[in-house]
């Protein structure tokens, strides 16, 4: 993941921890291609590129170049894709005991992606500071949904020259109302295995 990425996440004027979630979210191009797919009955497919999304729109790669600032319980930001138009709103439910922030993507013609995460604290390893984050996503497009569950670790690789990294790394399980049923993982080196019905595929986070 080339670092302009997190430089759009984390902006040289600063951004507070919903508005990096926002902006973390703005990859929702994933979805564009769901409806023709659902259209061609290829809910597969369409289940492939939904689980992208989450797993994209939940994680950083790139150069730390700050820790966002925190909003309050309560807070609510919405920013629109500039890519897609498609709006993005997260809100920051509570911070005690658990930081939990839900989400939505509301796309231009109506299909919604929806979430949360709760971060449960911060673990300190030889690898870095982890923010393990258990999830749950939805998405709705007319009759059609899937719903995905799993845990996504956000990590700082510290470095004493000053370019901390981000990176992550977790898993995902996954099934829609056409029967389909899935898994995802994702590794530190922006690697991704995903599986559907059986059939495996192996993609570089983008």
């Amino acid at each position: 993941m080339p670092d302009n990425i997190t430089r759009y996440e984390l902006p040289p004027a600063g951004i507070t921890l919903l508005g990096y979630v926002v902006r973390r979210m703005h990859k929702t191009q994933w979805l564009m291609s769901v409806p023709a797919l659902l259209a061609e009955n290829k809910t597969s497919e369409a289940l492939a590129q939904i689980a992208m999304y989450a797993v994209t729109s939940s994680t950083s790669f790139g150069r730390a170049y700050y820790q966002p600032q925190f909003n309050p319980a309560g807070a609510e930001i919405s920013e629109a894709d500039t890519v897609t138009g498609a709006i993005v709103t997260a809100k920051l439910v509570s911070t005690s005991p658990h930081y939990l922030i839900t989400y939505t993507a509301a796309m231009p013609n109506g299909d919604l992606f929806s979430g949360s995460e709760e971060i449960t604290g911060t673990t300190v390893g030889l690898r870095g500071l982890g923010m393990p984050a258990p999830s749950k996503f939805n998405f709705e497009s007319g009759m059609y949904t899937a719903h995905l569950t799993g845990i996504l670790t956000s990590e700082l690789a510290l470095s004493f020259i000053g370019r901390t990294r981000i990176r992550a790394y977790g898993f995902l399980n996954f099934n829609d109302n056409a029967n389909n049923t899935g898994k995802l993982t994702i590794d530190r080196k922006e690697f991704i295995s995903l599986e559907i019905n059986n059939k495996k595929m192996r993609l570089q986070f983008v």
